[in-house]
């Protein structure tokens, strides 16, 4: 932890949205900060927390496991995205479509071990997970997390999960003592403390129905983009007042071209582009409410200080304390979103002749939902699934390019100067 000129310790804490295939649009953002800001600072990149759902959760394992190393790991991240064929990703063949009447009637066998107090490892899910689970256990030098926090190059990782049971986002946390502020688990998310493994990171990542629920102990989770899937509260939790936020939506309330707004409403009638749209809502719209409540947190503080002098932050957390509240803090964040719409992304890539792209019997069947035409459409249930070079490399461009367009932002976050305020930033957080 450094401090900032105003004589503050920085906490500094990435936050890494969850999105499937999307992901390598993080690996290019991540690429970027690893191997190319550290050259232009002169100083090397650390964070103090590692937060993350989904593929982010993966990528949050990778960071806490290689934070010893240099800038080559950057391009080590993005190696994986580039190696990645849908094919050998989703291994569904011919015979696997034919043998889906069979799983589901398999599921009253499930239901009648569960009842007789067996507990099966995975729960359900169409596809085969094996290959994702060599990669996450191939990528990823697990011992290298525990190494790391032991030597201080990391305070903590964070993976987070939905409980199956209960509906409850739960988070594992890694830190090199196994405390946790008293009021960290309090509400509706419950912080756990645990020696991160694979199957944590495998669990975060489970899509319910496609990939199958992971058994941690005697509980069932999946994935953690159900209740969090920009994991900001668990970084606040744990003291971070500096947050990087990697975001893998455009934001909430852009705007939309009328043309396109026209062509979605047309599309609503295919059950498929409606769930797109409907995933895209369940996944980003919540980093919004949290962002509003940091800055709103950041308002009051500022007014406060203003209003009644400045120990009026010191005064407050005083009485939180006496209560067993959480203390309050000003928390600086910085957020890279896409410039590109990412559905439309995969749609364009998808229509490309020239791509080299061999997609699976069931890639086949969502693209035979989605229909045909000359038009380009927008995919943005596919963009979630489309693990493949030929759509993770030009996503990966294009996080590279927006993590360069923000350098002097990420320079100044890296740095112990305070970060710029910027006007048009609505609201924000102590979540």
């Amino acid at each position: 932890m450094s401090a900032d000129a105003s004589g503050r310790g920085i906490k500094r804490a990435i936050v890494l949205a969850g999105g499937g295939a999307r992901g390598a649009y993080e690996a290019g953002v991540l690429r970027f900060i690893l191997e190319e800001l550290p050259t232009r600072t002169g100083k090397p990149v650390d964070f103090d927390i590692v937060c993350g759902t989904s593929v982010g959760a993966i990528h949050a394992c990778f960071l806490g496991a290689t934070a010893e190393q240099g800038t080559e790991r950057g391009a080590h991240l993005l190696r994986i995205w580039e190696n990645l064929k849908v094919d050998e990703v989703f291994q569904f063949s011919s015979s696997n479509i034919m043998s889906l009447p069979r799983k589901i009637l398999g599921l009253r066998r499930v239901a009648q071990r569960l009842r007789e107090g067996q507990r099966p490892d995975r729960l359900y899910g169409l596809l085969d997970t094996e290959p994702l689970e060599r990669l996450v256990l191939d990528s990823i030098p697990w011992r290298g997390i525990r190494r790391n926090l032991k030597a201080g190059l990391i305070e903590a990782v964070c993976v987070a999960t939905t409980q199956v049971a209960t509906g409850r986002a739960v988070v594992f946390v890694e830190q090199a003592h196994r405390n946790l502020p008293a009021w960290a688990g309090q509400e509706s998310i419950r912080m756990q403390p645990i020696r991160l493994s694979p199957m944590h990171a495998l669990a975060s990542a489970a899509i319910p129905m496609l990939f199958p629920a992971v058994r941690l102990g005697a509980r069932y989770y999946a994935d953690g983009g159900l209740r969090l899937n920009t994991p900001l509260a668990p970084a606040v939790r744990l003291g971070a007042n500096r947050i990087l936020v990697i975001s893998l939506g455009r934001g909430t309330y852009d705007e939309v071209d009328e043309g396109l707004a026209q062509q979605r409403v047309e599309g609503f009638g295919n059950p498929m582009f409606l769930l797109g749209k409907v995933l895209n809502a369940l996944m980003l719209s919540p980093v919004e409410a949290d962002l509003a409540r940091l800055h709103f947190v950041n308002d009051i503080i500022e007014n406060g200080s203003t209003v009644f002098g400045e120990d009026f932050l010191g005064r407050m957390n005083e009485a939180s304390d006496a209560r067993g509240g959480r203390p309050l803090q000003r928390i600086d964040d910085l957020v890279i979103r896409p410039s590109q719409d990412l559905g439309v992304l995969a749609g364009q890539v998808l229509a490309d002749p020239g791509r080299d792209l061999e997609l699976s019997p069931f890639l086949r069947l969502f693209i035979r939902a989605f229909g045909t035409g000359a038009e380009v459409r927008e995919s943005d249930l596919l963009s979630y699934l489309l693990f493949d070079s030929a759509y993770a490399g030009p996503l990966a461009d294009i996080g590279y390019a927006d993590a360069e367009a923000q350098a002097d932002q990420l320079a100044t976050f890296f740095s112990d100067e305070p970060l710029p305020q910027e006007a048009e930033s609505p609201l924000g957080n102590r979540t």
